[in-house]
């Protein structure tokens, strides 16, 4: 039976500086709540999952192999596995991140 939870009362984790994310994992896929303070920055790194980043709220530069996307609310980029890419909040950021598998490293 499937269970009604509230994102806004879920632990928070600060992944990296300034990345808070909250996390609902299923058996295939997780899903990362993301509140991304204004002027932080994610480094370069890549994983074997694929990505699907929706931009819920603020501006993001990400930047995909080398390739500077300016995101704003409403835009979604998909990310193969493998892929480098690193990112920095222009502004505060509301993000929403699909990845699949699990990310074992959020659990």
């Amino acid at each position: 039976m499937s269970e009604v939870e509230n994102v806004s009362e879920m632990k928070s984790r600060e992944i990296v500086p300034g990345f808070h994310g909250r996390f609902v994992h299923s058996a295939q896929m997780t899903v990362a709540y993301w509140d991304i303070e204004a002027g932080n920055s994610l480094p370069e790194h890549s994983h074997q999952h694929e990505q699907i980043v929706n931009m819920i709220e603020g501006e993001f530069e990400l930047v995909v192999e080398g390739k500077p996307l300016r995101l704003k609310p409403g835009d979604v980029v998909v990310l193969h596995s493998n892929v480098k890419h690193s990112g920095s909040a222009i502004t505060d950021c509301r993000i929403i991140d699909v990845f699949q598998p699990v990310r074992e490293d959020y659990v």
